[in-house]
């Protein structure tokens, strides 16, 4: 017959920092901002919640520490010959990184401190501009258009995502008002079976208006 474990003497994972603010973002993952207490975070960790008063200072520490961790995923614009290259995939990994983070959109607009990885990703996107041929105004507007996109998009894909009804009601929806609106009864019927749409993602079709403008600007200006 098999012995009992003694769970008591397994190795525990030391307790950091690190390991604090990675089941903040976990806690954050499963229930959105609200779930991440320090009463929550100690339970998710095993430990008492002044515990945690040793690896972070307070709520807007872990935060500020989950919102850096977050944005510290993105892919920053890398040099080379194609400006357009480098930000477009920025760009995307910026949003699949959101995607699996939607609760940090907001967070990152709210936050009191701008992290440590948000401002190198904005100092690298920034640069990229400039060494791109872009004056100081027109890399203003560039970056905003950029950072709304990547932003809006991302709070509109989430939202329509956990919306687990929304096609029942759209096809209901698409009924009662074809008559009378056939255009946008066509465009909610897209929503709904994600037929006659191209091949790139909405976000990446978005993406690609904006960089081809910008070029264009570039060019002409």
């Amino acid at each position: 017959m098999a012995s009992r474990i003694d769970r008591s003497t397994e190795p525990r994972v030391p307790l950091s920092r690190d390991r604090v603010l990675r089941a903040a973002v976990g806690l954050a993952d499963e229930g959105g901002l609200s779930s991440v207490t320090m009463r929550k975070l100690a339970q998710e960790l095993g430990v008492e919640a002044m515990t945690l008063y040793y690896y972070v200072a307070n709520k807007d520490d872990i935060l500020d520490g989950i919102v850096d961790r977050v944005v510290g995923e993105f892919d920053v614009p890398s040099g080379g010959a194609s400006w357009k290259a480098a930000i477009r995939r920025s760009a995307v990994s910026a949003h699949d990184v959101l995607m699996r983070h939607p609760w940090a959109c907001g967070l990152m607009m709210s936050t009191k401190r701008v992290s440590p990885a948000r401002l190198r990703y904005m100092e690298s996107l920034l640069r990229r501009l400039r060494e791109a041929g872009f004056s100081a105004g027109m890399t203003h507007h560039a970056y905003h258009a950029l950072d709304s996109h990547i932003i809006g998009s991302t709070l509109w894909e989430a939202g329509y995502s956990a919306n687990k009804d929304l096609a029942d009601r759209a096809k209901s929806f698409v009924r009662e008002i074809a008559a009378e609106y056939p255009y946008l009864a066509e465009h909610a019927e897209q929503h709904v079976t994600k037929s006659k749409r191209s091949d790139v993602p909405e976000f990446e079709f978005g993406l690609d208006l904006i960089l081809d403008g910008l070029e264009r600007i570039r060019d002409t200006g």
